[in-house]
This record gives structure tokens, C-alpha cells and sequence, in this order.
């Protein structure tokens, strides 16, 4: 007879590796990713003839992901935004150090972890002094963003120097 929590399905997931996250990772997937892989473990399961209900999928994946349940996992992951994607060429929008931008990707580069040095190139030159007196306008920007777009540089004021739309 088996519990609630028995491990043959995460044993029967782990051999399957139908799960693509490493529970070792210091970025965890959003709470819908995290949903969506209890889906498949389900899914999967049921092909092989064992039926589980979806709160004991959730519970599963936590396990996958090294939590205690799902409400420690849940609470960990928290209700994020979901990771931006960026590509060369693409079209970006989001503000840079207090300015609107908008412009193409034009080099993307992979830094430690999970964070990205991108390469702009503005539609329309920014001035990026507060200054009355001076100005200074670019029309390309390079900066390290995370995994939702911005940066962990900071202004004088706390805001990032860039935060992309």
C-alpha cells in the first residue's frame, strides 16, 4: 500500500528525467513552471498506469527541487514575473537610468549565472544627465540584466540603471 508521499513517483520521474530543472539551482522556475511540471509528472505517471492526484504532483516536484512540500517550494519560487526572453534583433523597450528606450539587441552575451550583458542600440539617443547645464546622449547602451530583465547596478537614487519591458 502506498502513502500519499511515496517516492516511487519521483524515483519513476527521476529515471524518466522527463523533468528538466536542476533541483541543485540557485534560480528556481516561476510557480506556473513549477505547476506545469507537476502536470507532466502526471501525465507521465498515467501512461505508466499510476494515477496521482495533482496536490501529490505538487508535492513530487517539490521533492524533485529539494523542498521539504509544495507550500515551502511555493513560498521560496514566490509570485515572480516571468523571465524575460531576449534574442538578437529583437526589439526591446524599458527605461535606462530614468529615460524611456526603446531599440534593437544587437549583442548578447552569457555572464556568470544566470545573467545576460546585452547591447542596445537606441532608435533615439538618451540623454543621460540630470544636469541642466550638460548634456550626454547615447544611442547604445551595454549593461548585465537578470534573468527578468534588469540590472543590478543601481542609480544614486535605488532605481536599476536598466530595466527592460
Amino acid at each position: 500500500m502506498r502513502t500519499p508521499f511515496d517516492t516511487r513517483p519521483v524515483a519513476i520521474a527521476r529515471e524518466r528525467t522527463i523533468m528538466t530543472h536542476n533541483h541543485t539551482s540557485k534560480t528556481l522556475p516561476s510557480i506556473d513552471r513549477l505547476k506545469e511540471e507537476a502536470r507532466l509528472l502526471r501525465k507521465t505517471l498515467a501512461g505508466s498506469g499510476t494515477d496521482i492526484a495533482h496536490s501529490t504532483a505538487l508535492e513530487h516536484v517539490a521533492k524533485l527541487h529539494g523542498f521539504r512540500d509544495w507550500n515551502t517550494l511555493a513560498a521560496k519560487a514566490g509570485n515572480r514575473p516571468p523571465e524575460l526572453a531576449i534574442a538578437l534583433g529583437d526589439t526591446v523597450s524599458g527605461t535606462y537610468l530614468g529615460q524611456e528606450i526603446l531599440g534593437s539587441v544587437i549583442a548578447l552575451r552569457q555572464k556568470n549565472g544566470s545573467y545576460r550583458q546585452v547591447t542596445i542600440q537606441l532608435d533615439t539617443p538618451v540623454d543621460v544627465v540630470t544636469f541642466e547645464g550638460f548634456s550626454n546622449f547615447r544611442s547604445r547602451i551595454t549593461a548585465t540584466v537578470d534573468p527578468f530583465g534588469v540590472s543590478p547596478s543601481k542609480t544614486g537614487n535605488g532605481q536599476p540603471h536598466l530595466k527592460l519591458n
